[in-house]
């Protein structure tokens, strides 16, 4: 089983919302499309799902082309941010409604949705309406109409976007327990990086639709193709200077700070990135450098520090497990560490990570 797309693109009027993209996606696989809002991840799931027609290109499912193809003739199911129950219906009722659709049997159908209730901790209140169920509750009987339908695919739309914090965090966790033996290829779209990376599986990275990178996730995490990739898979925003190498020194163009590098590219100028977490109030790892900031915005996020601050001319961020609040103005010392800078050349394509 696999899903392919090959050139396809989607204009409207003269606007492009998805430049021509070729993907194959491969069962028993998750993969997230990752980008920020207006990205093109929803219009991406809309060609896949056939709710959307490319302008060109093709859409092969199983070695068949289903470019023309309905949805209602696909075995597609779609979960969407914003929840969609039927109201006048119970929750075993909303759940079981797609194989209603489809003729099962009666007895098949109160099996699955059993099973899939079960699985969602939806099995004390199968007999409920929607407006009595909390929103968790209500996104979780859309997962399982979605899931009990066995589909080959299954997009999720940023299913857990509306959720709160800690309902986002468990289910978070259960998604991928869900998938598991199941044939089928899901695709999850998410503009949060830490999202891709605890879901694990593919992704690929868009910038106004484009697809930038797709491979597995740590791999386009760690090892990416360009800047704009780096730049996607990051949140803070990756911070970004001009460096300058010659022989085993580098050092950056806006201030004098130095450190030596094992970095196997001919000398010149380059682009470097440095994630936020790479940037700390206390030492982290071998090879780090003190540099001196003065303080702009301190953020405190749960057991995490957000420091924004200016050193010479550049601004950057830094991101630090655990408290320290500081004031507006308030000189520092802060250690970047070396290890995990990541390296562009001058078309900003990657030339070494770390």
């Amino acid at each position: 089983m696999s899903l392919e797309l090959k050139n396809v693109e989607k204009k409207i009027g003269l606007d492009t919302h998805i430049y021509s993209t070729n993907l194959k996606l491969e069962k028993n696989t998750i993969n997230i499309l990752l980008g920020s809002t207006l990205a093109g991840k929803t219009t991406l799931m809309q060609i896949m799902a056939g709710l959307d027609k490319p302008t060109s290109g093709e859409i092969w499912f199983n070695n068949e082309n289903v470019t023309g193809i309905k949805v209602q003739k696909r075995n597609v199911s779609m979960v969407y941010q914003q929840f969609i129950n039927y109201p006048n219906f119970t929750v075993y009722d909303n759940i079981a409604s797609p194989l209603k659709i489809t003729g099962v049997s009666s007895d098949e159908t109160k099996q699955r949705v059993g099973k899939v209730a079960e699985l969602l901790k939806l099995t004390g209140m199968l007999n409920k309406k929607p407006n009595e169920l909390s929103g968790g509750q209500q996104q979780r009987t859309a997962l399982a109409r979605a899931l009990v339908k066995d589909s080959d695919l299954i997009l999720l739309d940023e299913p857990l976007a509306n959720l709160d914090f800690k309902l986002r965090e468990e289910l978070r966790e259960e998604l991928p327990k869900l998938f598991e033996n199941r044939d089928c290829i899901v695709v999850y779209a998410t503009t949060e990086p830490s999202e891709a990376l605890l879901l694990g599986g593919n992704t690929a990275t868009l910038q106004e639709g484009k697809i930038i990178q797709y491979g597995k996730t740590l791999d386009t995490y760690n090892k990416p193709n360009s800047l704009v990739s780096a730049q996607v898979f990051s949140d803070p925003p990756m911070n970004i200077a001009k460096i300058k190498k010659s022989g085993d020194q580098c050092s950056f163009l806006q201030n004098d700070i130095q450190w030596k590098t094992k970095l196997n590219i001919k000398d010149g100028e380059y682009k470097v990135g440095i994630r936020p977490h790479n940037i700390t109030t206390y030492k982290d790892g071998k090879n780090t450098l003190e540099i001196k900031g003065k303080v702009l915005i301190s953020e405190i996020s749960g057991s995490e520090s957000l420091i924004h601050f200016t050193n010479g001319n550049l601004n950057w961020v830094s991101l630090s497990n655990g408290v320290f609040q500081k004031k507006v103005g308030d000189e520092m010392n802060l250690y970047m560490n070396t290890d995990e800078f990541v390296y562009f050349d001058q078309n900003e394509r990657l030339v070494s990570n770390g």
